[in-house]
This record gives structure tokens, C-alpha cells and sequence, in this order.
């Protein structure tokens, strides 16, 4: 029997610690959590200075049973769950239930952590264990009564005042209120026409390049509409274009800092297209270990939970002589690059980097899932160019004359790629700075160039965008709510809610997540407030460094919150009152959500009971839809011989039988011919209007199920000039005009639409 007993939480991890650990070791996994608070009550007892109550997870008591017995046999346990908040809970429960189960209450327990799974690393951590860490294991147990006690208090009061199923977050709420914020930003957005005038020119040489009316008159200009463009079009049509004044200057762009988690959450979304929660999945699998052949299981990242820029000398001295090898002397520094980290960052783990320089992407990537590669790529790229040498542009700027009007171009060009050529960042902005970029030929002074052609273009300010992962996850940590290490779930849960909905890779709120959030921020102000939860977070932070301790902080926080509860209870109509007026009694309207939606109810409830369905527009009025006339005969029922009536529900109105619930026949409405044929070969039938389960609007043949053609985007019949696709898509500008696109992937054709 081996004398230590080491203990981890995940069987991958047990697999790959178990080829570096030799036979005086036994290796369990605890498979996470073996305790937290139960599921079917708060669990925390409040008047007593809020001791939680802790349970056996449902699963974990076989386990627990065999860790317990293995606790006991063994000489030295070794506790070395992941190094963070969360490892040191499963940690800190387990060490308590091997002290209430063992003889010897003086048996050594230790802590162990790894920040990454190589032979070096697992023999250093367990030849030099750790006492477990009960700030930090308190700083987690503080999070998790926060968020039971604001789950669990306010929860239930959406279910009884506005409707069952609904949940609120200490952290979720917030994020779902940003997410409003922002959609109420473009709402309130007014869009304001501008003009550009751009001049297509060229020498005697190629390329031809690109300047934009830059002054006029020896002022900034900013064209308002097309008249003053035009004026000035008319204007200096004829004349000459001569370089005034030519601007040289070499700038170096420096590499960016190695991954973070966030860091690696917002590049991964914008390269690779993952959530984070899929981030994270594959992170832990590759810090976990890959079978890599002869070369056995292998940890590929050091662990995927930090906020530190921070790197060991040995990984920098190992990437800074894999560097010279593959690229050159001229790629790397004089000295390593270093990065430092965010004023508030934790500083407990290195940054996200490869265990090796030298496991490329090729080397491993023969033993990688595709998404393990492409994740791994990312990783091994950006850490590897962090150390690498800055890259060298040089970038030209012409003024170029003609009459009053002065136009600008920008150019660069690469002198050094340095970093570049391995590593070039992402961007949240799609259409970059194509103009600065562009190659000039060479240019002098009071050289006279040739007009290609004037183009004048209108354009239109736009509102700020919806959130993406990646820009919400940015959001999150600019605002200090949440911490990296709960980004993933943050986003999972409102994914996964129905307060938000995702339209083409952006957050957009429903109305249930408007209106919860408008009750919520009505009735519990502080809990709702993002510097607020910021501060908390602090606090949560200075509980792990052992400044403050964790009740004193759920002290201080329970006193307002449970006056803002009692509030909320005793408050009557939990509702949000609008300006439409209730066209029976003349009372405000007010938003309500019931089983089938939201709609809008009188407040003047019970003594007026008038109901109404509405829509919004883009700048979020309300406006009340024309509902069927309720109760209309519409024909006799097939199944039971009652009549069929009008009624309205969720989606609008439909026909159903009159003896319902006894019968449920129901009649959906006959679906809109759009005119447009089938585009499958041979089938025959129509593109028909329909509507999803969630009200989504799509478009799929009248010979369903026969045929299962289906799009969501507005068909037009046409056959696409360029591939033979038939039947394109209408697309629709925010600015309301349509542009007809080819619906073949990569096909690419567009043009405007004639209507």
C-alpha cells in the first residue's frame, strides 16, 4: 500500500500526474465538488452569523466513502485540486471530511498546486507541499452565500410576483442589465447623415491609391449632406491634384502581452468563433493532458484561470532560444519583453503560455482534436510573439491639392514584420483601417498626378454595437464585474435564459429581460448597480489576502439588502407602467409577463381585466397590436363536432377548439404565400412564410414535410448571376434599404435590391 495519498478533481488530471509520480503514491479524483449548499433550501443560516449549511452532493457519497477509507490507510494526504478559488473549496471540504473520519486527528494534510502538469512541475509542487489556504477558501465560501443569498431571496419573489421560473444573479442581473443599457443606447441613437468625397488617383506608376477630402479652404471640412459635396465636386472637376506636402515617419508596433483568461476568451471568440464556456472546455483539456504517443500524457498549457502577465525565466529563456533558431537574431530583443499585469490582478498563477516552446502546433498536432489544435495554435502563436522583436512600418501621409480643396492619403509599409510573422491579433472592429494600410507609389513634392475618378458617399452615424462575447467579456472586466475565472458561466446562464437572445453572434435582450431587469433595478438599486458589484468583487479579493474577514463582509452587505427585500415583499404590483392608456377605463397600461408572454394588462386590475399584445419599434416605442377578434366562430372542430373560435396567445392569434381542455385541437393560421418558388430541384412547391416556437420569423416550402428546404432569410425569386444559385436573399441595411445577396456560401454576389 503506498504511503501518501494524493487527491485531485479530475480524472484526466489523476491519468497524466500518475506517469511522474512514483509507487509511493496513490491517486484518486474527487470528480469536483464533493459538498455545497443543498438545492432545496437556502442552507444558510442567517442569525447565526451566516453559517452555511454544507451536504454531500448528490453522486459524491460513494466517493466520499472511498476517499475517506483511503484517507485512513495512508501515511500524508496530498489535496492538489485546480489552484484557484474553486480548487481550494474542494479542497478545504475534502481535508474536513478526512479529519472527521480519521483516527488520527494530527494525520498531515497538505496542499499541492499545480500551475502546470510536466514532470518539473508535479515533482516540485509535491516535494514542497503547502498548508491549505483558508483566506482564499473563505473568499469562495463568501461568493457563493453572495450569490445563494441574492438567488434564493429574490427568485422567489419573481416566481410569486411576475411569474414562475424566473431567476435573478448577483452577477448575472448585472451582466443582463449591461446587455439592456447598451440595446437602450441604440434606441435613443439618432443617426446623423454625413458625406465623404474620395479621389481615385495615380501617377505615372501603379498602384493607383485613395485620398479623402481631408479641408476646404484651409479648414477641417465635415460635408453634412450631398448639395455641399456636390459643390465642391462641381467645383474641382478640371483641376489639377498636386502634392503639397509629403509626411515620412517609421513607427514600431510591439507584440501584445500573452494570454490571460479573458484575454484568451475575447481572441478565441473573434478568431476561432468559440464561446467561452468552449474555451474553457478545451483550455482544461489541453492543461489536463494529451496523449502525445511515445512521448506518453503531456499538460500542453500551464493552467487557464489567471489574470497575470507574469512568466517564469526558464519559459522566456526557452522561447527567446527557440526564437533565434526558427526566425533569426533580428527577431529577438536585446532583453525579454515583459508585461504588466491589471492594478487589481491576483498575480497567483503565470500567464496562459505552452509547457514547451518546443510542442508546436506541428509536433502535437497529430494527437489533437481540431478544436485542441486550433485553440493550442492560439496559444503557442501569441505566447511565442510576445517574446519576439517589434514590428517596423514605415508610413507615408500626402497632402494633395486642388483648388480649395485638400485631400489626405495614408499609407505603410511593412520595413520588418518582426512579431507579425507569426501573430497578428484580433479585432472586435470588422472593417479595420483598410485606407491606412494601403501602398503609395512613390510621391514628391508638387508632383501632378491624374485623376481617375471623384466619388462622393453617403454615409450614416452609427449607434454603438450589441455585445459580443468577446466585447461583453471585455465590458465585464473593464467594469471589475465578475473575475475571469467566472466569465464562462456568466455567459453560459443568460445564453441559456430567455432574458437574452443572440442574433448573428450578438447579445440583444427580450422584453422578459427587459422587464425583469426594470423591476429588479426598481426594487433592489444597489444589487443592480455595476459599481456596486464592482466593489464587491474588491471585497472578495481583500478577503483572500486576509484584510477583512468574510462575515463581516456579508454583514455589511445583508443590512441593506434585507431592507430593500422587506421592501419588495410588501410591495403590491410588481409591474412596469407604460404610456399607453387603457382604451376601457382610461388607466395606464403596464407590462406583465404571464404564461403565454408578455403583454400589456390594465392597472387598473381586478376592476378592469382589459388586456392587449404589442410590439416595439427600433427606437423601443410600444405600439398595440390589433389583436383577432377574440372569440369569433371560425368553423366547427373535426374531432369533437363544438365550434372553433379566434383566440389570442403568445404568438398572436390562432383557432381553437371551444371545449378545450377536453379537446385540444388547434388550428394554425394558413401560412403567407411569398410567391417565390421552391429553389430544390424538381420539387414544386412555394416558399411559405412561417413562425418558430420562439415568434422567429423563417421562411420553408408549403410541401414540408415532404420537403425540408428552410431559410431565415426573406427570399426573392432570382437566380444569382454568378454561380446559378436560385433564389436569393433579401438582406436589409440599417438604414432600411435592401441589397439582394446570393444565399451560396462564398459565392459572395450582391447588388441592390430595385424595391
Amino acid at each position: 500500500m503506498p504511503d501518501n495519498l494524493l487527491i485531485i478533481e479530475s480524472p484526466a488530471k489523476a491519468r497524466t500526474i500518475r506517469k511522474y509520480l512514483g509507487p509511493d503514491f496513490k491517486i484518486m479524483a474527487s470528480i469536483g465538488h464533493v459538498k455545497d449548499l443543498p438545492v432545496n433550501r437556502l442552507g444558510v443560516d442567517i442569525q447565526n452569523d451566516f453559517k452555511p449549511e454544507y451536504v454531500t452532493i448528490k453522486g459524491k457519497h460513494k466517493i466520499l466513502k472511498e476517499l475517506k477509507a483511503a484517507g485512513k490507510q495512508a501515511e500524508a494526504v496530498y489535496l492538489a485540486p485546480d489552484p484557484d478559488r474553486e480548487g481550494e473549496a474542494i479542497a478545504w471540504h475534502i481535508a474536513e471530511e478526512l479529519k472527521n473520519g480519521a483516527k488520527d486527528k494530527d494525520k498531515k494534510i497538505y496542499r499541492v498546486l499545480f500551475n502546470e502538469l510536466t514532470a518539473r512541475a508535479i515533482r516540485e509542487a509535491v516535494a514542497s507541499p503547502q498548508a491549505l489556504d483558508k483566506n482564499k477558501f473563505d473568499s469562495q465560501q463568501a461568493r457563493r452565500i453572495l450569490d445563494r443569498l441574492v438567488g434564493y431571496e429574490i427568485s422567489p419573489l419573481l416566481w410569486k410576483k411576475v411569474k414562475g421560473g424566473l431567476s435573478a444573479g448577483r452577477v448575472q442581473s448585472v451582466t443582463v442589465k449591461m446587455i439592456c443599457d447598451r440595446e437602450r443606447e441604440i434606441q435613443a441613437f439618432e443617426s446623423e447623415e454625413y458625406w465623404s468625397l474620395t479621389a481615385h488617383l495615380q501617377t505615372g506608376d501603379p498602384p493607383p491609391f485613395e485620398a479623402r477630402l481631408f479641408k476646404y479652404a484651409g479648414k477641417k471640412v465635415a460635408l453634412k449632406n450631398e448639395d455641399d459635396t456636390l459643390k465642391i465636386v462641381s467645383e474641382i472637376t478640371g483641376l489639377p491634384f498636386k502634392v503639397t506636402t509629403i509626411t515620412k515617419k517609421q513607427t514600431r508596433k510591439n507584440p501584445s502581452p500573452p494570454f490571460i483568461t479573458s484575454l484568451l476568451q475575447q481572441e478565441a471568440f473573434r478568431k476561432l468563433r468559440f464561446p467561452a464556456k468552449k474555451t474553457m472546455s478545451v483550455a482544461q483539456s489541453l492543461y489536463e493532458g494529451v496523449d502525445l504517443g511515445e512521448r506518453g500524457v503531456v499538460g500542453l498549457i500551464t493552467y487557464m484561470r489567471t489574470d497575470s502577465f507574469r512568466l517564469s525565466n526558464e519559459a522566456v529563456g526557452e522561447a527567446r532560444t527557440f526564437i533565434e533558431e526558427r526566425f533569426g537574431k533580428e527577431y529577438l530583443p536585446e532583453t525579454p519583453n515583459r508585461f504588466k499585469s491589471r492594478k487589481d490582478a491576483q498575480e497567483a498563477h503565470e500567464a496562459i503560455r505552452p509547457t514547451s516552446s518546443r510542442l508546436t502546433p506541428d509536433v502535437v498536432g497529430p494527437y489533437l482534436s481540431k478544436d485542441q489544435l486550433a485553440l493550442y495554435s492560439l496559444i503557442w502563436k501569441r505566447f511565442l510573439a510576445c517574446q519576439m522583436s517589434p514590428a517596423i512600418l514605415d508610413k507615408t501621409q500626402a497632402d494633395i491639392r486642388a483648388g480649395k480643396a485638400t485631400f489626405r492619403a495614408n499609407g505603410s509599409i511593412m520595413v520588418f514584420p518582426g512579431f507579425t510573422a507569426l501573430y497578428q491579433e484580433g479585432s472586435d472592429d470588422a472593417a479595420g483601417d483598410k485606407n491606412g494600410n494601403a501602398q503609395l507609389p512613390a510621391l514628391e513634392k508638387d508632383q501632378v498626378l491624374m485623376l481617375i475618378k471623384l466619388v462622393p458617399a453617403q454615409h450614416f452615424t452609427q449607434p454603438p454595437p450589441r455585445y459580443t462575447e468577446a466585447s461583453l467579456i471585455r465590458a465585464l472586466e473593464e467594469n471589475g464585474i465578475g473575475r475571469p475565472s467566472t466569465y464562462a458561466a456568466i455567459l453560459a446562464n443568460i445564453s441559456g435564459r430567455e432574458y437574452v437572445s443572440i442574433e448573428k453572434g450578438r447579445f440583444r435582450p427580450t422584453e422578459l429581460g427587459f422587464l425583469v431587469t426594470n423591476l429588479l433595478v426598481a426594487r433592489f438599486p444597489e444589487v443592480m448597480d455595476t459599481a456596486f458589484t464592482a466593489q464587491m468583487e474588491h471585497n472578495l479579493d481583500r478577503i483572500e489576502r486576509g484584510e477583512v474577514g468574510w462575515t463581516d463582509i456579508l454583514r455589511e452587505f445583508y443590512i441593506s439588502f434585507e431592507k430593500a427585500l422587506n421592501q419588495a415583499k410588501r410591495d403590491i404590483k410588481w409591474e412596469v407602467v407604460t404610456d399607453i392608456m387603457c382604451e376601457r377605463c382610461h388607466r395606464p397600461m403596464a407590462i406583465r409577463s404571464g404564461r403565454n408572454g408578455i403583454f400589456l394588462a390594465c392597472t387598473g386590475y381586478p376592476e378592469c381585466k382589459n388586456t392587449a399584445n404589442f410590439t416595439r419599434d427600433e427606437k423601443g416605442r410600444i405600439h398595440l397590436e390589433t389583436p383577432a377578434e377574440t372569440g369569433r366562430q371560425e368553423g366547427i372542430c373535426e374531432k369533437c363536432g363544438r365550434p372553433m373560435v379566434v383566440k389570442n396567445g403568445k404568438y398572436g392569434s390562432f383557432v381553437a377548439c371551444s371545449g378545450y381542455p377536453a379537446c385540444k385541437n388547434i388550428w394554425n393560421p394558413a401560412p403567407v404565400n411569398t410567391g417565390v418558388p421552391c429553389p430544390e430541384e424538381g420539387c414544386g412547391g412555394m416558399l411559405v412564410e412561417r413562425t418558430s416556437k420562439k415568434g422567429k420569423k423563417f421562411y420553408s416550402c408549403s410541401r414540408y414535410p415532404d420537403c425540408t428546404f428552410a431559410t431565415w432569410d426573406e427570399p426573392y425569386d432570382d437566380v444569382c448571376p454568378e454561380c446559378g444559385t436560385r433564389v436569393l436573399s433579401i438582406k436589409r441595411k440599417k438604414d432600411g434599404k435592401a441589397v439582394l445577396v446570393c444565399r451560396k456560401k462564398g459565392c459572395g454576389y450582391k447588388r441592390p435590391s430595385e424595391n
